[in-house]
């Protein structure tokens, strides 16, 4: 069974789908959203075709370990998309992941402008790969 791993914003859409064995991320790039509508049916597709079983979203906690804004509209993305795809989803912490991300891809050398177009995608894999690790008692 494979597992979509999310990295949800306002505009973007960090996207990581795991092996058939559900130890490795792999990332499937950056959805630019255009609507709730068209991105509950992109993704909709996206797991029917990829077989995919369960959901993991990272959830963007305040650095205070507390729920805002941003979460609550994570939170009702995923509802919605677990309504539609009939798909568990699991959420994970992702605080940091972003930071992480930049880390890691400025460590290989990355221009900032090259950074932005691929920041969101590693932040999903980051989270997958986590919830993946965990999963397995790693």
């Amino acid at each position: 069974m494979r597992v979509l791993g999310l990295d949800v914003g306002d505009r973007r859409i960090g996207v990581a789908v795991s092996d058939e064995t559900g130890t490795v991320a792999q990332g499937r790039g950056v959805y630019l959203r255009r609507g709730e509508e068209e991105d509950l049916d992109y993704f909709a597709a996206l797991c029917a075709r990829e077989g995919v079983g369960r959901m993991v979203v990272g959830l963007p906690l305040n650095m205070n370990g507390s729920e805002g804004e941003q979460a609550a509209k994570v939170r009702a993305f995923a509802r919605k998309l677990a309504a539609r795809t009939g798909l568990e989803v699991e959420f994970l912490d992702e605080r940091l992941t972003t930071v992480e991300a930049d880390r890691v891809l400025s460590q290989a050398g990355l221009s900032e402008r090259h950074r932005r177009r691929v920041r969101d995608e590693l932040a999903a894999v980051l989270i997958l790969q986590a919830w993946l690790d965990r999963a397995r008692g790693g």
